[in-house]
């Protein structure tokens, strides 16, 4: 907890969250947190929503400070690692709740979503709910479609050096966003790193390779960061709404919310 302790603790939240329609999520505006703080949630909205305490949820959130976030069942890693620093603060490690590889999160927006009811297999699923970000991308000018075969060195821990079915890739076979899962009982964690404006010199320190080569479209480019972020997550909250069926409402995360999640971790 001695990570997450600048969240005031204070009473239990009510019950804000009744029994709704399943067409019916939680949206959670972009959120600012140690990837700590990020894990826990993601992992207690999958919880709560096994439960049945809360709704299916999609949110959006980006980490600081920088950190590298360890795929679940991901054990070794360079040494090194443990003192990386970048801009004169140390570059965090913590371990998802969903597998793969490491994923660098720098000048990145990451997704996740909660939810249940799903039907088909667990690719299918996953097809499923990736629609939304190849809509939503197409909407930005992006067109991205699920990599081929495998490609890159499996041997590098880093998520980004090889695209594979799973991964929604650009035209050129640039890997663009990388998802992953976690399933409870019939519900589903599944979150991803979307690679908006990554430092190039840093990749390269932690990975020890050049960072794949992806340029956003020109009208992109141009914006502010805290804009390009607003506007890749409004292109992705219409294309979630349409392409899942769905009506969302905006819920900020509150401060109980968040304790509650950093001490549900057993």
């Amino acid at each position: 907890m001695n990570r997450t302790s600048r969240y005031r603790r204070n009473t239990r939240p009510r019950d804000l969250f009744p029994v709704q329609h399943p067409r019916q999520w939680r949206l959670i505006p972009p959120m600012v947190a140690n990837g700590h703080v990020h894990m826990a949630v993601d992992r207690w909205l999958l919880r709560q929503h096994c439960r049945g305490l809360h709704p299916p949820t999609l949110r959006f959130y980006t980490w600081s400070p920088v950190a590298i976030s360890l795929g679940y069942h991901q054990r070794q890693y360079p040494p090194r690692w443990d003192r990386l620093s970048w801009q004169g603060q140390f570059v965090e490690r913590v371990r998802r709740p969903t597998g793969g590889r490491a994923v660098l999160h720098q000048g990145d927006l990451t997704y996740a979503i909660v939810s249940s009811g799903l039907t088909g297999s667990r690719r299918q699923v996953y097809e499923q709910l990736c629609q939304f970000l190849i809509e939503g991308w197409y909407s930005l000018g992006v067109p991205l479609t699920f990599g081929g075969a495998r490609q890159g060195d499996r041997a590098n821990p880093s998520c980004f050096s090889a695209a594979t079915t799973a991964d929604l890739v650009t035209p050129r076979g640039v890997k663009l966003v990388g998802s992953a899962q976690r399933y409870e009982g019939g519900c589903v964690l599944q979150h991803g790193s979307m690679r908006l404006r990554p430092d190039t010199d840093l990749f390269q320190t932690v990975f020890r390779e050049a960072a794949p080569l992806f340029e956003l479209p020109l009208p992109l480019q141009t914006l502010s960061w805290e804009a390009l972020q607003n506007r890749v997550v409004a292109a992705l909250t219409t294309a979630a709404a349409t392409t899942l069926d769905i009506s969302l409402k905006m819920t900020p995360m509150s401060a109980d919310e968040i304790n509650l999640a950093c001490s549900d971790l057993d």
